[in-house]
């Protein structure tokens, strides 16, 4: 509901910016649960009018991606400003993609977030970023990469109950340990996210779980203190060695860089590789086709600016 102190806040506004970074959920054995917030961007430019909707894309996504009602975006700014209460029957959105589609970097998470967050600087009023995740959790499904998207640094995601009343899509924030890094190897083929989900059994061996447990906790303290046990705490049996069929050569160069001794997971659901630890570590060339991008940990999560009107 809409509350009589984001009434007194409201300022009309004749566009809205928005940045939203990447995210790699899972980090091995936080399934569903862990993520990172990193430095690769979208850029999206709001400019309200008219009745209807105009959509412009450059970058991933361009030529592919709907530019009308049903992009994901426009669904996501219209179910916020419902969630707000407000009413803005046309706008232009233009979507300056730099996160890949398709590859485990959360490109949908960044375009929900996103979107919710533009909405909530067209009503003028400031982002609640724990209804945004609860928002973008009913949107998305998970609240892994959602949750990442709109806190920036780590963060551990969950759900409680069944409606947003009950809780919803939850996370937590952490301050990821100073001097962390992430390097993402992107190949040039794309993993659908219901394909590599449908892979996995839906019973595992307790022994697995157990020390996926473990191994969960230790990452916590490896990311937040103790990054020289990040190779350890990043061992995974839940999910990874199930998606094989359908990311061959991610689990290949997982295995390869494991092996020298580099804190590599599976991207969310692939199939990007992405590698852990300090920012000075040496890490290898990206194979042949692959694209690799060095990248920080972002720590405020998605941005607004609006511009006034008068």
């Amino acid at each position: 509901m809409e509350t009589a102190e984001h009434k007194d806040e409201r300022r009309p506004c004749d566009q809205v910016r928005v940045r939203v970074p990447a995210t790699s959920a899972n980090l091995g054995p936080g399934f569903d649960a862990f993520g990172l917030a990193l430095t690769l961007y979208d850029d999206l430019i709001v400019t309200p009018g008219g009745s209807g909707v105009t959509v412009e894309v450059s970058g991933p996504g361009e030529g592919e991606v709907p530019l009308d009602e049903s992009h994901l975006v426009v669904r996501s700014i219209r179910r916020g400003l419902e969630a707000l209460g407000v009413s803005v029957p046309g706008f232009t959105l233009r979507c300056e993609n730099r996160i890949p589609h398709g590859r485990g970097l959360g490109s949908s998470s960044a375009a929900i977030v996103g979107g919710l967050a533009a909405a909530y600087g067209l009503a003028g009023v400031p982002v609640d970023r724990e209804r945004l995740v609860v928002l973008a959790n009913e949107i998305e499904g998970h609240p892994d990469n959602v949750a990442a998207a709109a806190l920036g640094g780590f963060t551990i995601a969950w759900t409680e109950g069944d409606s947003v009343d009950e809780g919803g899509g939850r996370a937590l924030r952490l301050d990821p340990v100073d001097g962390l890094a992430a390097v993402a190897y992107v190949p040039d083929n794309r993993v659908l996210t219901k394909e590599a989900r449908g892979l996995l059994p839906s019973v595992v061996p307790h022994s697995d779980a157990a020390a996926n447990a473990g191994r969960a906790a230790l990452l916590v303290t490896a990311l937040t203190l103790r990054p020289e046990l990040l190779l350890t705490a990043t061992e995974d049996r839940l999910h990874q060695e199930y998606r094989e069929p359908a990311m061959p050569e991610s689990l290949a160069l997982v295995h390869k860089l494991r092996g020298s001794g580099l804190a590599a997971v599976v991207s969310g659901a692939g199939p990007t590789v992405v590698v852990l630890g300090a920012a000075d570590r040496a890490c290898p060339s990206a194979p042949d086709g692959w694209e690799r991008h060095d990248l920080r940990i972002e720590s405020a999560g998605v941005q607004v600016w609006s511009m006034e009107s008068g």
